[in-house]
């Protein structure tokens, strides 16, 4: 990401998948966040099986942070059905939870929400055929319907999206072909590529590849937590233009 003028350093990382187990042993990645960035953007999987406590534990681990949160949900934090709770947690703890909704940081505008499956471009699945299919497709477009309600609302220059699935195909390659249409959807670049964003992060393919683009030339990240490892990273840090700081930190902008 090209660096002219001032910068907001965004730190991204997902599938944590926080258990509980091991108490503390986040939080001095977290405290390098805190050093290094000036937002951290969590994209989904925070939690191993979206239960409260343990979305509580991944909270603790959240301590040593003082820069603005914002995050979406992942497929394994709505894994018990509790979502509402721990997006609630979240909310409690000063973390902004984009579900088809956006906030402005610094002059940098950030809207997000969990995404969906479905696959992608001539392998995306159509809603033809049974209820259930038809069902399945209309959430990946309910998806699809909400980043592009938060982007259209925006009025920044610099545009970040947060999802959990991924939006295209690149960044998802590494993974077993097989479960491809599980991974993400295409029907999320539409929005992207005609509202615009200068970066997209997003998470759920552990094996996939680091960086991708739309078709409109964004870029997009995988910040899959198991990936970032392997290539040596405990988070991903992009640099984006924004402009002169404002006198209040944050602006949330409501639907």
């Amino acid at each position: 990401m090209e660096e002219s003028g001032r910068a907001v350093r965004v730190a991204a990382i997902a599938d944590v998948h926080f258990d509980g187990s091991r108490s503390g042993s986040m939080r001095e990645l977290f405290a390098e966040v805190h050093r290094t960035a000036d937002v951290l953007a969590l994209c989904g999987d925070l939690t191993t099986h979206g239960r409260p406590e343990q979305m509580k534990g991944f909270v603790d681990e959240l301590a040593g942070v003082e820069v603005p949160i914002v995050a979406v949900l992942g497929n394994h934090d709505c894994e018990t059905g509790a979502e509402k709770e721990c997006s609630d947690i979240l909310c409690d703890a000063g973390v902004h939870v984009l579900d088809g909704t956006h906030i402005v940081i610094d002059g940098v505008g950030f809207a997000g929400t969990k995404g969906f499956a479905g696959g992608f471009g001539r392998g995306a699945l159509g809603p033809f055929g049974e209820r259930l299919i038809k069902d399945f497709v209309n959430a990946a477009v309910d998806e699809a319907l909400k980043i592009e309600k938060a982007l259209h609302q925006l009025d920044t220059d610099t545009k970040i999206v947060l999802l959990h699935y991924a939006p295209i195909e690149d960044t998802v390659r590494g993974e077993p072909e097989v479960i491809y249409p599980f991974l993400g959807s295409s029907r999320l670049l539409q929005p992207l590529d005609t509202l615009g964003a200068a970066v997209v992060f997003h998470g759920h393919a552990h094996h996939g590849a680091l960086e991708g683009q739309t078709p409109g030339g964004i870029p997009v990240f995988n910040v899959a937590m198991p990936l970032l490892a392997a290539a040596g990273m405990s988070f991903r840090i992009v640099r984006v233009p924004a402009p002169e700081r404002r006198r209040d930190r944050e602006q949330v902008l409501t639907e």
